[in-house]
């Protein structure tokens, strides 16, 4: 093992911690350092040991989270059975394919919510009582569909269904992060299960990298609570940006070549 490489990735780790803690798309900062400083291994095992870093850091964003916002049952227990579900069937199915044929997708959707968030400065912002009525059906529906994103693809999970809770259920950005934390907590529960049954892990480089992903997570918990809806809603912007460019780039490389 390089030393440096093992340096370089911690501070990818921690810097994924950071943002995925928040708005999610850490898998934007750490998944090209894998592919980048270890090529010698195979994809789905780095994708493997990815997961496996994340979600040290979601669980401890998860814990922290629910700590200052509570969850609704009704919301949070379909919608963790639909995701735990598909995220296990996506990562099944990339084990069998390639992803770039929902690149071209997931880019348009995240534009879409690029646009929405600079358009509607109420968005996220105001709390339109998440703990009413809510039918069944749409807990189900984001649990479901980003969950089966998640065991497929990942990039920008977090960052989706951060805005699925504020556009569907009418949460604030801080609610929609606390929920976002214990679904992605679920997804990546069900994609490391699959993946431990299929390919293998890098312990020797995952375990020093969960250290600093926690680390990030604590910091970038404490930074949303403290900062409230208006930072977390700047910082997804970004990530949703850079999130629409990686998937252009891929899209892009991919019918180059």
């Amino acid at each position: 093992m390089d030393s440096l490489d093992l340096i370089a990735l911690c501070g990818a780790s921690f810097g994924a911690g950071f943002i995925d803690s928040i708005v999610g798309g850490g898998g934007l900062i750490q998944l090209p350092a894998f592919l980048l400083i270890l090529p010698e291994f195979s994809v789905v095992s780095l994708l493997a040991t990815n997961k496996l870093v994340s979600m040290s850091g979601t669980a401890v964003s998860t814990y922290r989270f629910s700590r200052h916002v509570p969850y609704t049952r009704t919301i949070i227990i379909p919608a963790i059975l639909s995701a735990f579900l598909f995220s296990f069937l996506g990562a099944y199915t990339v084990t069998l394919m390639k992803s770039e044929t929902l690149k071209p997708l997931f880019m348009v959707l995240l534009l879409v919510v690029f646009l929405v968030t600079i358009r509607n400065k109420y968005f996220g912002i105001v709390d339109h009582d998440p703990h009413g009525a809510i039918p069944v059906w749409k807990p189900i529906l984001i649990g479901s569909v980003i969950g089966f994103y998640d065991g497929f693809f990942g990039p920008g999970t977090g960052s989706f269904l951060i805005i699925a809770f504020v556009g569907l259920l009418g949460m604030t950005f801080v609610q929609g992060s606390a929920y976002a934390k214990m679904i992605n907590l679920t997804t990546n529960l069900a994609a490391i299960l699959l993946f431990s049954l299929r390919t293998e892990f890098h312990l020797e480089y995952a375990l020093p990298m969960m250290v600093f992903n926690i680390l990030g997570a604590v910091l970038g918990v404490k930074l949303a609570i403290l900062k409230g809806n208006e930072f977390v809603r700047g910082l997804l912007r970004v990530v949703v940006l850079m999130t629409i460019l990686k998937l252009g780039y891929d899209v892009v490389k991919d019918y180059l070549m």
